[in-house]
């Protein structure tokens, strides 16, 4: 199935869930450690970044800084769709709220500060229902 390309349509139906859990961005030297299963990996020339579940970098002994809540938007929108990160990285930075987006294949995923996570959900669904 072809994903979603119009904006409108992309917007009135993103259906953002709020995934269970805290999650940080980390850096692996050497490889993914033992017992880390990351939901995210970014290959840079300075090193692998991964998203990981909070728990499981604490037990692997791995730094980070910034702890985030997961919100998948659930429609199914087309990589080469225009204006939808856009879109709603404004809604949330207009409230001062960063936002890491990471695109999958038929989804994009926004990692906000775990302690606004609820009150983003609430800004993208307000989003949502303007957009209908």
């Amino acid at each position: 199935m072809t994903g979603e390309t119009d904006l409108q349509t992309l917007l009135s139906g993103m259906r953002p869930e709020l995934n269970p859990g805290r999650y940080v961005f980390t850096m692996a030297e050497g490889g993914v450690p033992s017992g880390v299963t990351p939901v995210v990996t970014v290959a840079e020339q300075e090193g692998l970044t991964l998203v990981v579940p909070r728990a499981e970098a604490d037990a692997a002994g791995m730094a980070y800084d910034y702890v985030a809540g997961w919100i998948t938007l659930r429609v199914h929108s087309a990589l080469a769709a225009v204006g939808l990160t856009a879109a709603v990285s404004r809604a949330l930075a207009d409230a001062e709220l960063s936002c890491n987006v990471v695109a999958g294949f038929h989804h994009d995923h926004l990692f906000v500060p775990y302690d606004r996570a609820e009150e983003a959900l609430d800004i993208l669904r307000h989003l949502a229902r303007g957009s209908s």
